[in-house]
């Protein structure tokens, strides 16, 4: 079954009540460096305005330059902690990040099969710290089984061209809708793709289908190894889709917030530099944005002004 969820139909609230934040359910797995997985999930969806609902799918080991291996849950420990709170709260999107196994990929899949209403929004990452074999198996469970369930797939430029175009022999670079043409081939119906090589030190970041190019971003280059770029992009993605912004829109919006999230990004170890999600809560965050508003020309990321209840 595929996914073909539109975005702008969100679950009605009973009249009188306040709903609170909208909820997102992210499959992932705890990273302990705090740059990508469940950390990058909770973070981001936090900090635009949504309300995460973490399933922790296995572990890494790691550090803030590399990964050194990876524990995955059984399968059934995942779908009990989605089902769970599935059966209590209402999800306006899942997002799927790393889950660790063919096994989980399998029980997510079913589990987005038994919400056809509920968009997924999945990211795949860069697999190359893992044994080869074990990366194929899984990218080729995800490409399966996730895929079909997926309405929106995420992921950088050189990692999905080897993976869903590995017999590609033209001699120019596939474009965003070429990958999305694949994507859709297995079902999926937008594709975000991130790190399109330009000119001059820029990147271009577009979310295509294979019609049309819907939306795109212009970015130079940062001089940094980043961890946890692709992570903090689509879980703000899902988050604000969540919120009810039309799909061009909430892509744009999540490029401008993970360029903010970078270019405040820090250094907390010896190793990769990881993404400030939380660039407006820091000190002098205020200063800061009127300059980059200056800039800018105002088209930076905004914030809306504090609401909690506390």
């Amino acid at each position: 079954m595929t996914n073909s969820t539109p975005f702008e139909s969100q679950p009605s609230e009973p009249a009188g009540e306040d709903p609170g934040p909208v909820c997102v359910m992210v499959f992932n797995a705890s990273d302990p460096s705090g740059a990508g997985g469940l950390a990058a999930d909770i973070t981001a969806i936090a900090s635009v305005g949504a309300h995460p609902l973490p399933v922790v799918t296995g572990a890494y080991a790691r550090d803030t330059a590399e990964v050194f291996d990876h524990f995955a849950f059984d399968e059934d420990a995942v779908a009990e902690q989605a089902r769970g709170i599935l059966e209590d709260v209402p999800v306006q999107v899942i997002k799927v990040g790393f889950v660790g196994s063919p096994e989980a990929i399998s029980t997510i899949a079913e589990i987005a099969a038994d919400y056809p209403d509920v968009p997924v929004v999945a990211y795949m990452p860069a697999l190359s710290w893992w044994d080869e074999g074990a990366a194929d198996l899984y990218e080729d469970a995800f490409r399966e089984l996730m895929l079909p369930q997926t309405t929106v797939l995420a992921g950088n430029h050189s990692t999905l061209w080897r993976w869903l175009l590995p017999e590609w022999d033209s001699e120019r670079s596939p474009s965003a809708r070429d990958l999305a043409k694949a994507a859709a081939d297995m079902g999926v119906p937008y594709t975000l793709v991130t790190g399109l090589p330009l000119p001059d030190q820029f990147v271009e970041n577009a979310l295509a289908t294979p019609q049309a190019v819907l939306a795109s971003e212009k970015f130079e280059r940062f001089d940094a190894v980043f961890s946890g770029a692709g992570d903090t992009l689509s879980a703000a993605l899902a988050a604000l889709v969540a919120g009810g912004t039309d799909l061009p829109a909430a892509a744009v919006e999540a490029l401008a917030y993970l360029d903010r999230c970078l270019d405040g990004g820090f250094r907390p170890g010896m190793g990769n530099v990881v993404p400030d999600r939380l660039f407006w809560a820091q000190p002098g965050s205020e200063e800061r944005d009127d300059e980059v508003d200056d800039d800018r020309g105002g088209d930076a990321f905004e914030l809306p002004a504090p609401d909690t209840k506390h």
